[in-house]
């Protein structure tokens, strides 16, 4: 009898997008569906990156070089410069997303069996890299009440094992928005460096910083040069998503060496979107102004909005353009395939993420949903009275 492997059926289904089918079903039905479990911007991409598409002149999409296109690389060393992070062309993997240059990661640096200390809730692809590449993920829980703030240090410490080699912290954070302080990356610095371990650090989000608070990066912690690995990509900062280009960087020449072995195993990124992506980098700081505003109005509308519900809560991010809310419902699952199926408010619902699915411990996230503030502000408020008439008559709502 054929057989799907162990690793394809353990492999874990994504939450963010496992409702889909049942989104689909409620347009067929005739309901609108306001897509708030996924973080597609609807913000546009940069002119300057389209028009990079639009003037391709190149008569064959030839292979790049497997660390990615030379010019674009260079480039990329201009924008560190200018967020005051140094780094090299020969420092940096281009990948087609941040989640390929996770994958070259995980896979550069830890063995089947390995471990890897992540807070959750996480980003819950996370689950699929590890899975991908044979290694555990050692959850360390981050609560609601705090905002979602680092753990104490002891968390990690009593979590380290001799097959622990790794700490993963995405900053600012998806699914929570939560920005870490330096004082808090100064933490993990000192427990990378007295374990010996690595310090991955996903900071796609680097720009999307709120009320004055500035980011931080991993690769400017003191005395952890060979210990930081830096995941970023185009997708969120340029609302491109579709160009499937992202990166890491690391100072680490061996672990450079290793991800462009596995670079080389599939040839080259897509050349198309790494010249939307170099090109991306000219967009005027102007662009940026007016999307940060934009995403500030948003994030006030979903906090505000939430916290005015009863039995509701909402921390309010720093960063990103995720909260995670605290809801008086039975089962995150259960309640945003019912907001699909059974339930609408003249004639529209709204697609949330179980935020079950961004935690690793069993049972957690169940009273909890990611709500991603990606749509503009008059479908952010009909969003929130949609949630808010859903729980008055949801079937398992817990007071």
């Amino acid at each position: 009898m054929l057989k799907i492997s162990q690793k394809g059926r353990s492999m874990p289904e994504s939450p963010i997008r496992k409702l889909v089918p049942f989104a689909e079903g409620a347009k067929k039905r005739g309901l609108y569906v306001h897509h708030l479990n996924i973080g597609q911007p609807d913000i546009e991409t940069p002119e300057v990156a389209l028009n990079a598409i639009h003037n391709f002149g190149d008569k064959v999409f030839e292979y790049s070089h497997s660390a990615g296109i030379a010019s674009f690389r260079e480039k990329l060393t201009e924008y560190y410069r200018s967020v005051n992070i140094n780094v090299t062309a020969d420092e940096i993997i281009v990948g087609a997303g941040a989640s390929e240059a996770l994958l070259f990661a995980f896979q550069s640096i830890m063995d089947p069996g390995d471990e890897v200390i992540i807070p959750e809730p996480f980003y819950a692809n996370y689950n699929g890299f590890a899975k991908n590449g044979g290694v555990n993920i050692v959850p360390i829980f981050s609560s609601i009440e705090t905002g979602f703030a680092l753990p104490p240090i002891e968390d990690f410490v009593n979590n380290i094992t001799p097959r622990t080699k790794a700490i993963l912290v995405c900053n600012p954070n998806n699914p929570t928005g939560y920005l870490y302080s330096k004082e808090e990356l100064d933490t993990l610095r000192d427990i990378v460096k007295k374990y010996d371990l690595y310090l991955i650090a996903d900071e796609v989000y680097r720009e999307f910083t709120y009320d004055g608070k500035k980011h931080f990066s991993c690769m400017n912690l003191s005395g952890i040069d060979n210990n930081v690995i830096l995941i970023d990509s185009v997708s969120k900062r340029y609302s491109a998503c579709g160009l499937r280009i992202g990166w890491l960087i690391s100072k680490n020449k061996d672990v450079i060496a290793s991800a462009l072995k596995f670079a080389q195993a599939r040839l080259s990124p897509p050349t198309l979107g790494q010249v939307a992506a170099e090109a991306a980098l000219d967009t005027p700081d102007e662009y940026f102004s007016e999307v940060m505003a934009e995403y500030v109005a948003r994030r006030n509308t979903v906090v505000e909005g939430i916290n005015n519900i009863k039995d509701a809560f909402c921390p309010n991010p720093e960063g990103a353009f995720y909260v995670v809310a605290k809801l008086p419902i039975d089962d995150s699952d259960k309640f945003c395939r019912w907001l699909l199926e059974d339930f609408n408010y003249e004639n529209q619902t709204i697609m949330l993420a179980p935020a079950s699915g961004f935690y690793s411990s069993p049972g957690k996230g169940k009273d909890e949903v990611r709500i991603s503030y990606v749509l503009n502000v008059p479908d952010l408020n009909k969003s929130i009275k949609i949630l808010e008439e859903g729980l008055k008559v949801y079937p398992g709502r817990t007071n």
